[in-house]
């Protein structure tokens, strides 16, 4: 079994407490992305799991065994790097059987996994090359076939994509996915690019600070996000926030910025009086150059090709609305916007929290 059991984990550098009581659980087959801007320990929870840094307190298991203080080697896990590691005077073949020549398996064994990793990965090509005279993309897959002719019950990737560019990384990201697809290894894998983890991950888990903010599957988290850092990290452009307070209407409780007015959705739980940030998603505000809605005024058009991003200000806030008309907007219209209001997220404007719907 390839799961992965976290409980309670503590990582201190003398003083300095890095993670703090971390309780995760990676199911077997699995592929989780540990998810957060840098600095917020993401990494270092990975190289706990893989044994190149040491517990402070707290427990890791690899599927029934606790591996706290067993060596990297013992774990049954590969990890690909950033920066591919891969050993510059050695072939590709070579590259790839360094881990089973160490444990001297026999050379029939090692020529059958290596051709069929190169298979998988189509390196053939490529076998007989050195990694100076490959691309990056094609060392990124060295370095995974390395890690899959190990046979090991966890794959652990460190922001392998981030020295590709952008078409790359998307192929990449492509590949990766059908690799696990193909093989359903457990696999734990980090990045700080939010379109990774939503187009890889079966469970994105959300961190800040050295603590996990939400888990979750990625359209839950996007659609659902537990607190103001989770739904401004996970989306691009971010979600749009309003402050402004709970007002009794005419026909119930509405949300108040400035002179600006606007519904809530169905059953809130939010209280008249209570200060709250209203928050509304760019694709969940429909534009429109005439007829009813809020105003706001154009400051920046942004076409992307497949949609229009408008830039405006409404009620003293900076927003963003995405368009897909191709109309002809120009800065300083006028846009109307009409918030879908079951789309709408309130947070509690002291704790950040994110009040239920109903």
């Amino acid at each position: 079994m390839g799961s992965v059991t976290i409980q309670n984990l503590v990582k201190r550098y003398g003083g300095l407490e890095v993670l703090h009581g971390i309780d995760l659980t990676v199911e077997d087959g699995k592929f989780v992305v540990l998810l957060g801007p840098s600095g917020c320990g993401k990494s270092t929870l990975l190289r706990m799991i893989a044994g190149l840094e040491t517990v402070s307190s707290g427990d890791i298991a690899i599927g029934e065994q606790r591996v706290n203080d067993m060596h990297p080697k013992d774990r049954n896990i590969a990890m690909v790097f950033q920066n591919y590691a891969l050993y510059a005077h050695m072939s590709v073949r070579e590259n790839m059987a360094f881990s089973m020549r160490l444990k001297k398996t026999a050379q029939a064994e090692v020529d059958e996994r290596v051709n069929w990793a190169a298979s998988i990965l189509s390196l053939e090509p490529y076998l007989d090359r050195f990694p100076k005279e490959l691309s990056g993309g094609q060392r990124q897959r060295v370095a995974m076939g390395r890690a899959i002719v190990r046979n090991p019950d966890v794959f652990l990737f460190d922001e392998p994509l981030s020295n590709l560019d952008a078409k790359l990384r998307v192929q990449m990201r492509k590949e990766i996915k059908e690799l696990h697809q193909r093989l359903k290894t457990t696999t734990v894998y980090v990045t700080h690019d939010q379109i990774e983890a939503m187009t890889m991950a079966d469970q994105v888990v959300i961190m800040r600070d050295g603590v996990i903010e939400q888990i979750g599957t990625p359209l839950d988290i996007y659609d659902n996000p537990d607190n103001l850092f989770v739904a401004q990290f996970i989306g691009s452009p971010g979600m749009n926030l309003l402050s402004g307070e709970i007002v009794q209407g005419a026909g119930g409780k509405m949300f108040q910025t400035g002179d600006v007015t606007c519904e809530l959705p169905q059953n809130s739980a939010a209280m008249v009086g209570q200060k709250v940030l209203y928050g509304i998603r760019p694709e969940h505000l429909q534009a429109s150059m005439q007829g009813s809605g809020l105003s706001a005024t154009v400051t920046v058009v942004e076409p992307t090709g497949p949609e229009i991003h408008l830039y405006a200000t409404l009620a003293g806030h900076e927003i963003c609305a995405i368009a897909y008309q191709r109309l002809d907007w120009k800065p300083d219209d006028e846009l109307k916007l009409n918030p879908m209001i079951d789309r709408v997220h309130l947070f509690d404007a002291k704790t950040k929290v994110a009040i239920p719907a109903g």
